[in-house]
């Protein structure tokens, strides 16, 4: 391979053996993908932690535990502490017999595999560090602005560059860690000015508050891996990234990186770019696209249904994908319990799981909200809900969310949070 990159003379010596092959050919790699994407360099990863979005023991994945077994036997480690996707498997979810024995034989390298992510420096060892969230306070893996990230979980990544202004690709899996290992990035894309410029002008035209999952759907299906800039949302999240607007972005953020590729947006007004260099941020060629009630009613109305039989009763729900915030879990379960209350109920009509990290859950359990949510009936775990679906047992189970990411990935079927509160306290037909 020719090198047109220009390197420094610590990443030559890296590339040339200087820390032995296993280094040399992380390295060669790096190179090559940048190359492939016209970075000219590479440039230090200054985040503290880094995230790996492989977090499953997966049976079939034996050359991708080797290869870790070969970077950990050569010391070929991140420089960074590490956080990682959530587990796959937790025994409280409901389950019966038989998918919970496939469930340990599909995940059975799981064990072994988390000893593989501790020597590689996962930040808590245990649970405590498995989330698709750990931007999350409570996890502690909270990039700053500015900061050149080497992560690749998709919700991760679009959080980080639009609400937190740090820099970061949508990288794969594999490609994350090397970054973390070798303490380099090429620099290209998102981590350059030109690149976080959006291509398109989103004006929003709701007559309310939109729901964060069916925006993100929208915009992400029009976008694909394009940067848009919304006009409009500031209306209802106001200018300030509090805890109600954060939350909000992320479910949204978690949308249009899984409905499209999105890896990048900007709220006008809100998010710190746009808030810093308002439209400035448009390239002058950007296309428009208006967003009114009837297109996010439109969205909603062509979701697939792939359950097997379309009109069978609801067996399972999962709100959480990504993780829940404490407020989230908070919110939620007044929410159930108002409605409840409303219809002289005490346990939600279907069984439900609210999915959050370990330090999110222990923080919630300190609340009042938690004994009550428990009498609820809700199972509150750190699952991934996506890989619980995975099991092809599961596959065939009717389960409705709230998440347009899980309806995007799996079999579950999406409704709204109004729509969801409802059928969960309400009497099932």
């Amino acid at each position: 391979m020719e090198i047109t990159m220009k390197l420094t003379p610590e990443q030559e010596a890296l590339l040339n053996g200087s820390k032995g092959e296993a280094m040399a050919k992380v390295m060669r790699t790096l190179v090559e993908y940048g190359q492939i994407y016209g970075a000219t360099k590479m440039v230090p990863v200054t985040g503290e932690c880094g995230h790996l979005v492989l977090s499953f023991g997966l049976m079939f994945l034996g050359p991708v535990f080797d290869l870790y077994q070969q970077l950990i036997d050569e010391g070929c480690l991140p420089q960074q502490k590490l956080t990682c996707d959530p587990l796959p498997y937790d025994k409280n979810v409901p389950q019966n017999g038989i998918s919970k024995v496939v469930a340990k034989v599909i995940y059975s390298k799981q064990g072994s595999y988390n000893k593989q992510l501790k020597k590689l420096g996962m930040k808590n060892p245990g649970k405590d560090s498995y989330t698709c969230a750990s931007y999350m306070t409570e996890v502690g893996n909270t990039p700053k602005e500015g900061d050149v990230l080497s992560w690749a979980e998709s919700s991760a990544v679009v959080y980080a560059n639009s609400v937190l202004g740090a820099r970061c690709n949508r990288n794969s899996g594999i490609i994350e860690l090397f970054g973390s290992i070798a303490g380099f990035v090429p620099y290209f894309g998102f981590l350059t000015d030109e690149g976080r410029k959006a291509d398109w002008v989103i004006e929003l035209k709701t007559t309310k508050m939109p729901d964060a999952q069916l925006l993100g759907s929208a915009i992400g299906m029009k976008v694909m891996e394009e940067v848009p800039y919304v006009k409009g949302l500031d209306k209802y999240l106001g200018t300030e990234l509090d805890e109600s607007a954060t939350t909000y972005l992320k479910d949204f953020g978690a949308a249009t990186a899984s409905n499209g590729a999105v890896g990048l947006y900007h709220i006008e007004n809100l998010t710190p770019e746009a808030k810093k260099q308002g439209e400035k941020l448009i390239k002058k060629d950007a296309k428009t696209y208006v967003i009114t009630d009837e297109v996010l009613q439109e969205v909603k109305d062509n979701y697939p249904v792939i359950w097997k039989d379309p009109t069978a009763k609801p067996e399972l729900c999962f709100l959480g994908c990504p993780h829940m915030s404490l407020q989230q879990m908070k919110d939620w379960t007044h929410i159930l319990e108002d409605g409840l209350k409303k219809e002289g109920r005490k346990k939600v009509s279907i069984p439900t799981v609210f999915t959050a990290s370990t330090p999110v859950i222990e923080e919630f359990n300190k609340t009042p909200e938690s004994k009550t949510l428990k009498k609820m009936g809700v199972v509150v775990s750190y699952i991934c809900p996506l890989m619980y679906m995975d099991n092809p047992l599961c596959q065939t189970k009717p389960v409705i969310t709230s998440s347009n990411k899980l309806r995007t990935y799996t079999t579950a079927r999406f409704y709204s949070n109004d729509e969801i509160a409802e059928m969960l306290t309400k009497e099932v037909d």
